[in-house]
């Protein structure tokens, strides 16, 4: 994978995808405006965007018609890292440009919003009705005493309705900020009481799975707990009436407004998005109205390759920042397709049942879905009429090699796979995603532009085809402007500017290969270091889940207070499977011949799950913690974790080595 021979490409656009790909028609108008490279295609223009960051930024806001209602006194007044100031003295408002495609007559009527539940039945939002609601509400939020600044919270699934109170919510220049409804109320509280919203969009339930899950208790008690709240408006999604006290959505929904959109600076804050919070409360990030509506043009509009008569689906919650991601796809007039409901109802092929069904043209989803299909046996092509799709995208954790495999083989052979990579603190990517260039299985295809992304050693050299931190040496608009609640900015530089200051470091092991492309490894607070050969968790689970019998697996690396290092690999086992000598010696062969006889593990667990983060990543450090005996209430904040009586299973057998060792 990061060897100097450049390998055989398992997909190459072909010369007319190229020539039609925005990202193409770009650079060309660039080079004309603003002295890019005419030539050289990608690589060269990648080069000139970090070389050239203003330009390059001030190129991307004329592409896409930024409306500015005050213009900027320049590009960036600060390249200090944290601190960067965009655009400053600019006004604009991000829904404004979210609305955009409603003022054309032509298109007013096509569909904004097409919406699925598990019965997989689409239902469509036209750009005049999504405009039309969202001015309405806007409305109804000012007359509540909203103002700039001001938080608007959504304890809301994947529905339209989410939509209209984000985009309502950034209209009056509010601040946005949403969980999920499956989350319990402690999770939801850890988060909406840092920001102390004024109003709580919230449902009566939700559905997943075939059932019907009751949220009336929830919702009573955040009621309860946060005294901020003003407003508190109810959406009937399982048709209960709405309690007392609450607003009906209908009720704010059902003028006929014209929109004003409050013009803000280009630093107001548009929405918070929450970290992991594996431990201690989530970090509450806040970014900008200006930032993320420069950064999500760019990377929806160049890299994504969207338009209009595209549409948009990525398989997300709202506590997850790619629905915030996919709800920018309405900046370049692309239709975004909802969906609310589980993964995998009815069976493990829905999500490619819903890509058929809407027509859709880019298809995000988890590197973990697409190896769930492949593990069950589903035949996408075979059972689907997937011509529309153009691209599948994946994030989450890394596609492993046999997820492009199995991806090239059972959707098309002329598929655009992206793997992507970025972060909630950013809300974007820092590499993946290019139309023109080939891809390589197991790589993302190149560092995004305007992203002077590196893979540096601990004394900060940057390497290539060798594994290092990944770091940022260029600030990004969609940056955070701050944490909530951090005054001094000091948990911010904490975050990312501790290791090497003035440099972005995210925290994940990377690779760099010689052709531009880059593999990732997995979190570099969690990496395997053995006999100082490193590697990332990523790379284990990617071999050892290629065996049948395993479901899921975690690996964690402890350094022992003797000097030495203990690495257990734990393994949830698919039905059925047990988990014998046969099994085990397998297992270590596959680790040992696949990757590195130093990373065979000392010890294989079977345990009864893995645990994950509410947004469905491994808990690997807190399990980490927790077998160095750490107390558990030390360890892990117990509103982030999808189960906690597992990570009690790790606490235990934890006691159990301990007193072993005693």
């Amino acid at each position: 994978m990061t060897s100097s021979a450049n390998p055989a490409p398992l997909w190459q656009p072909d010369a007319d995808r190229i020539a039609a790909a925005r990202i193409t028609r770009f650079q060309a108008w660039a080079a004309d405006r603003y002295g890019a490279p005419a030539e050289g295609g990608y690589p060269a223009l990648h080069r000139w965007s970090v070389d050239r960051l203003e330009t390059f930024w001030q190129a991307v806001a004329d592409w896409f018609d930024v409306r500015f209602s005050t213009p900027g006194e320049r590009v960036l007044a600060d390249r200090g890292m944290p601190g960067a100031r965009w655009f400053p003295g600019a006004t604009l408002n991000y829904a404004e440009h979210a609305l955009r495609t409603a003022e054309d007559p032509a298109r007013a009527h096509e569909p904004a919003l097409v919406h699925l539940d598990e019965t997989h039945t689409p239902a469509s939002v036209s750009w005049a009705e999504l405009r039309r609601q969202v001015g309405s509400l806007a409305a109804e939020l000012r007359a509540l005493g909203v103002r700039p600044g001001d938080r608007v919270s959504g304890y809301l699934p994947n529905i339209p309705q989410a939509v209209t109170a984000l985009l309502a919510t950034a209209a009056v220049g509010a601040t946005w900020t949403s969980c999920a409804p499956d989350f319990g109320a402690r999770s939801v509280l850890d988060r909406f009481q840092q920001v102390e919203p004024v109003v709580l969009f919230t449902v009566d339930g939700y559905r997943y799975g075939g059932k019907e899950h009751d949220r009336a208790d929830v919702v009573a008690e955040l009621r309860r707990e946060l005294p901020t709240l003003r407003a508190v408006v109810h959406i009937p999604l399982l048709g209960s009436p709405a309690p007392e006290g609450a607003l009906e959505w209908s009720a704010l929904t059902a003028g006929d407004v014209e929109p004003d959109f409050e013009q803000v600076p280009f630093e107001h804050p548009l929405w918070v998005l929450y970290s992991s919070g594996t431990t201690g409360l989530p970090k509450a990030i806040v970014q900008s109205q200006g930032g993320i509506l420069l950064e999500h043009f760019k990377q929806l509009g160049l890299h994504c390759d969207l338009g209009p008569g595209d549409r948009f689906f990525w398989y997300t919650s709202t506590g997850w920042m790619m629905w915030n991601f996919l709800v920018s796809g309405l900046l370049t007039g692309t239709t975004v397709v909802l969906y609310d409901g589980s993964p995998g109802h009815p069976d493990t092929g829905a999500q490619w049942a819903i890509a058929e069904r809407t027509g859709t043209t880019l298809f995000g989803t988890s590197a973990a879905y697409v190896m769930a299909c492949r593990k069950a046996g589903v035949h996408p092509a075979r059972d689907h009429d997937l011509t529309t799709v153009r691209c599948v995208a994946t994030t989450g954790s890394p596609l492993p090699p046999d997820g492009f495999r199995w991806l090239h083989d059972e959707v098309r052979e002329d598929l655009w796979i992206a793997s992507v990579s970025g972060g909630t603190d950013v809300c974007s990517c820092f590499a993946g995603a290019v139309p023109t260039l080939p891809v390589h299985i197991g790589e993302l295809q190149a560092a995004c532009l305007g992203t002077d992304l590196q893979s540096w050693d601990p004394h900060g050299k940057p390497l290539v085809g060798e594994v290092g931190e990944l770091v940022v040496t260029n600030p990004m608009p969609s940056m955070p402007i701050r944490f909530w609640n951090d005054p001094d900015g000091s948990r911010y530089r904490d975050s990312y500017f501790e290791m090497f200051p003035g440099v972005w470091r995210h925290g994940d092991w990377i690779t760099i290969t010689d052709h531009g492309s880059v593999v990732i490894h997995g979190r570099s607070d969690s990496t395997l270091n053995r006999q100082g050969v490193r590697m990332g968790s990523a790379d284990i689970y990617e071999v050892v889940e290629r065996l049948p019998e395993i479901r899921e697996s975690l690996v964690i690396g402890l350094e022992e207070p003797d000097g030495g290092y203990w690495m257990p690999l734990f393994v949830h086992l698919a039905p059925g499977a047990a988990l014998d000598d046969d099994l085990r010696s397998r297992i270590k062969r596959a680790i040992r011949e696949q990757l590195s006889p130093r990373h065979v593990p000392d010890e294989i667990i079977e345990v009864p799950g893995v645990p994950h983060t509410l947004t469905g990543k491994r808990i690997e450090v807190p399990v980490k913690r927790l077998l160095q005996g750490t107390a558990l209430t030390k360890a892990v904040n117990p509103g982030s974790v999808d189960d906690l009586e597992l990570l009690r299973f790790y606490e235990h057998l934890a006691r159990e080595r301990a007193a072993g060792r005693g």
